[in-house]
């Protein structure tokens, strides 16, 4: 019973803070969902779309030339093509993995930035009224006085 009456304050912190997790979830959910699909999205275009030079052109490799690189490959694609595109697609993988990798940091900073940091004050403070209440509501201490 002490215990119920004496922290009320942790147990309302407590609350407060599972509930301010559910708006911060949602923001980060959906957040995640916009830019990740929007980078695949530019992922597959890159990966899809070809370079030719005018040579290959003229020797119909734009016919077989399409989707991505296996189905290129399958569909009968040269290599020279294959082999010149290659970088450029590599390039569109590193990029994304790297929009991946700063998504996820950018999401950790504002994890940290908009629960823990709020948590944290709010802790803090409870814990520092809470101090403050328990110093003044102990009477002040008696001295005996000797008898003469």
């Amino acid at each position: 019973m002490v215990w119920r009456h004496k922290n009320r304050w942790f147990r309302r912190w407590l609350v407060v803070i599972v509930f301010w997790a559910v708006p911060v979830a949602i923001v980060a959910v959906r957040e995640i969902q916009e830019e990740m699909a929007y980078n695949a999205v530019d992922l597959e275009r890159a990966l899809t779309t070809w370079e030719f030079t005018d040579a290959q052109r003229a020797a119909g490799a734009p016919a077989r030339c399409h989707g991505e690189p296996d189905e290129a490959r399958a569909a009968g694609c040269p290599a020279v093509v294959l082999a010149a595109n290659a970088p450029r697609q590599q390039e569109a993988r590193d990029e994304y993995a790297l929009r991946r990798t700063t998504l996820f940091a950018y999401l950790w900073h504002a994890f940290v930035g908009y629960w823990i940091v709020p948590a944290v004050v709010l802790f803090l403070i409870g814990a520092l009224i809470g101090g403050i209440r328990r110093a003044l509501r102990r009477p002040p201490t008696v001295k005996s006085t000797p008898n003469h």
